[in-house]
């Protein structure tokens, strides 16, 4: 008989914790961080490198963590969400796959997401600029929020082209685009970046993401107003949302 090979990926981190951004935000998640980014933006304080461990929540909500060895087998994971599913009474609301960009293993996620989907929902958090990658994987995932890289706040060219293509595919998944907003933010890009998501997905909510810094918001409430009423006039559901996780202080 031959053997099947095992199922396995490179992460960073899982644990269960509250959705922080956007429109799921209080939503109790677990949360399955995996490693490598195609990106590097400035703002960015997330590890997203492998290392020779990867560390796992135990028990969920406890801030409490056991290491496995990298890269895991993913079956050690789909137990660990039945379990976790068991125990809390079906508590999570889905399993979000975040990074880095998980779509950098979309071949991994083909494999092991019909495994998990009969025990969560798949959320996928991701850059928007891998298409190709979410061809492959789309009919195993139930959400997609998908962030607009800003050129005013990460540093590189905004990818207007790979988010085109990405937004075309994966409207009818979509529950949010966000952009996260500062100081440097400028009128041009909020305007084209609306005009990107009424395009190609008009129906979906627009979430200027307020940068947090560590002297707080990075944006006061009346030019907050001023941005919202200047992208209404492209893009009809747009929401001004901090990430609440830095004020809960949980991860």
């Amino acid at each position: 008989m031959l053997a099947i090979p095992a199922i396995e990926a490179s992460l960073i981190e899982i644990f269960s914790s509250l959705q922080g951004e956007g429109v799921l935000i209080g939503c109790r998640q677990v949360f399955m961080r995996l490693a490598e980014c195609n990106l590097t933006c400035a703002y960015c304080d997330t590890p997203f490198q492998a290392g020779p461990t990867c560390r796992v929540e135990n028990p969920p909500g406890s801030g409490r963590f056991d290491n496995l060895d990298n890269p895991v087998q993913l079956s050690a994971i789909t137990e660990l969400l039945t379990d976790w599913q068991r125990k809390s009474n079906n508590m999570h609301h889905s399993l979000v796959l975040t990074g880095g960009e998980p779509l950098l293993h979309a071949d991994i996620l083909c494999e092991w997401l019909p495994d998990v989907r009969p025990i969560l929902p798949v959320f996928l958090e991701t850059n928007g600029t891998l298409a190709d990658e979410l061809e492959k994987v789309l009919p195993l995932i139930d959400w997609i929020s998908m962030d607009i890289k800003g050129a005013a706040v990460t540093g590189a060219a905004t990818p207007w082209a790979e988010h085109a293509e990405f937004l075309q595919l994966s409207s009818d998944r979509l529950c949010q685009v966000k952009l996260v907003v500062d100081a440097s933010t400028t009128e041009a890009e909020l305007l084209a970046a609306a005009r990107l998501v009424h395009q190609h997905a008009p129906q979906t909510p627009f979430i200027l993401q307020l940068r947090t810094l560590a002297s707080g918001l990075a944006l006061g409430g009346s030019v907050l107003l001023d941005l919202q009423e200047l992208v209404a006039t492209v893009h009809r559901d747009v929401r001004i949302i901090p990430q609440i996780h830095p004020w809960l202080g949980i991860a």
